[in-house]
Order: C-alpha cells, then sequence, then structure tokens
C-alpha cells in the first residue's frame, strides 16, 4: 500500500497548490490513501468547512490539524460532524471532535489515523506519548489497522524524534508538522517506521514559514505589531511524505516530495 502526507497547507497558495497538484499525484503514484494537514489552510490560521471539503474533493482521505485546530470558530461546529477530520488527540477531554479515527481505504484497508500536539515550547496538553500509545494499543497494527499514521504536530525535533522511537515497529510512519521546513531526515527507522522531522509547508517559501515577509521582519526588529500577518501569495511549494508499506504494514520505501515553486523539486523514483 502507497500512502502520501502532505504537510502544512498555508493560505489560499498553499490550497492552490494542492488542488492542481494532488489528482495527479495520486493518478501517477497510485497513492491508496492520503493525508492532509489543513491546521493553517483558512489565511493561515484554522480551516473551515469549504476548504476541508476542497482538500478532500481533491482526493484526501484526512485533514489533520494542530494547535490553530479551531481559530476559526466554525470549525468547533463541523468538526463534530466530520469524522476525516482530526485535531490533536492530547487536547483535554471535552474539546469537539476526535483524536484518532480508523479509515477504510479505496481497496478496503484499514488505516489508522492519529494527530498528536507535541508539549516542548508549546502550550503545555496531556502527555502525547501517553495518548497516543493507548491510541495505538487499542488498534494495534496488523490486528485491527493494517497501516497506522501518526501527524506528530510539534516544535521540538527532539520530542519528535522521541515520539518516533517510542512507536518504531508498532505504527507505519511518524512524521513531523508545525515548523514548516522540510527537513532532510526522511528514513525508515531499525523497526520499520518511516519517519520524517518535518514534512515541510505547502505554501510560498519566499516568506517566513509561510507568511508574508514584511511584518514578521518588521516584529523581529521593533518588538512590535504593525498590521497581521499575512500568508504569502507567490507560487507555493507543495511538500510531503510518500511512504510505499510491506504486508505487515511497515515501511519498505519513503521518499519526500516537493513540487513547484521555489524549492529543488523532489520525487519519488518509484515505478
Amino acid at each position: 500500500m502507497r500512502i502520501l502526507f502532505i504537510g502544512d497547507v498555508i493560505g489560499r497558495a498553499g490550497r492552490k497548490a494542492v488542488m492542481n497538484t494532488l489528482p495527479e499525484l495520486i493518478e501517477r503514484y497510485r497513492f491508496e490513501f492520503v493525508v492532509v494537514n489543513g491546521e493553517n489552510s483558512a489565511g493561515g490560521f484554522g480551516i473551515t468547512e469549504a476548504i476541508h471539503n476542497d482538500f478532500c474533493d481533491a482526493g484526501a482521505d484526512v485533514v489533520t490539524l494542530g494547535n490553530h485546530s479551531f481559530d476559526q470558530r466554525e470549525a468547533l461546529v463541523f468538526i463534530t460532524r466530520t469524522p476525516n477530520l482530526i485535531r490533536p488527540i492530547n487536547y483535554p477531554t471535552g474539546t469537539p471532535g476526535a483524536g484518532a479515527g480508523l479509515f477504510e481505504t479505496r481497496s478496503g484497508k484499514r488505516v489508522l489515523v492519529i494527530n498528536v500536539l507535541g508539549r516542548l515550547f508549546m502550550q503545555p496538553l496531556d502527555d502525547p506519548f501517553a495518548a497516543v500509545e493507548k491510541a495505538v494499543s487499542d488498534c494495534p497494527l496488523g490486528d485491527v489497522a493494517d497501516a497506522i499514521i501518526v501527524d506528530m504536530h510539534a516544535e521540538a525535533t527532539s520530542e519528535k524524534q522521541g515520539i518516533a522511537h517510542f512507536l518504531d515497529g508498532r505504527v507505519s510512519l511518524v512524521v513531523g508538522t508545525h515548523t514548516h521546513v522540510p527537513t532532510a531526515d526522511h528514513q525508515i527507522l531499525a523497526g520499520g517506521t518511516a519517519y520524517q522531522t518535518d514534512a515541510g509547508m505547502t505554501g510560498d517559501f519566499d516568506s517566513v514559514i509561510g507568511m508574508d515577509k514584511e511584518e514578521p521582519v518588521n516584529r523581529f526588529l521593533t518588538a512590535l505589531p504593525r498590521s497581521r500577518f499575512e500568508p504569502a501569495m507567490g507560487e507555493a511549494t507543495l511538500c510531503g511524505l510518500a511512504v510505499e508499506l510491506d504486508k505487515r504494514g511497515l515501511a519498505a520505501q519513503v521518499a519526500p516530495i516537493r513540487i513547484g515553486g521555489r524549492l529543488s523539486q523532489s520525487l519519488p523514483d518509484w515505478d
């Protein structure tokens, strides 16, 4: 089974890249399951129901979120009726929506998707290690699930690496999101789990992590806000990670994806 994960979609430029590129990617590489992180897709902050539906129309099976999950207040409502929109699993009890879900692929295989927030240098929430442990134990790979994907939305590279090694051999993929810059450490860990510290953003890289450069630079220089942050509007680079799984649901191949925009281009060298 081949799965595709697409990193943080930033604003209109990122959405355009997904809509224009994802259908062709699915057809070319025969991806059976696609996850898109959409927590920055609505003007850089949160997601709307219309945007979620656009991602699904383009081929996404699941949309994950992060620390901006509910920046658009409508998400508090529509997430409750949208099972394939996943917010972090370690949000407090009573938070709308679910932090994990079991989904069926086009061929009838079962994929568990977990979204979790790190705690280092971020809002302190429940223990991410305990939260993912319970989810994986309740739906083990090779028993209930044919594949398990973990979107680790975190600031610290150490915390992302730690949770990947903690889950190695028990999940198909641990991929980091949130920092918006693609890392060069895509690999298969010793136990067979695919890993990348950050998939990178799907947005305009002539920016400060997806935002128009002027205001972030102003705030670094003056420590004073002059205007609100706005997503950069140039051509986006779609960033993601492609993984091919073996019959056990562990990684056989892993490859970064970068299409369009300013970054060097990268596609899987797969048949």
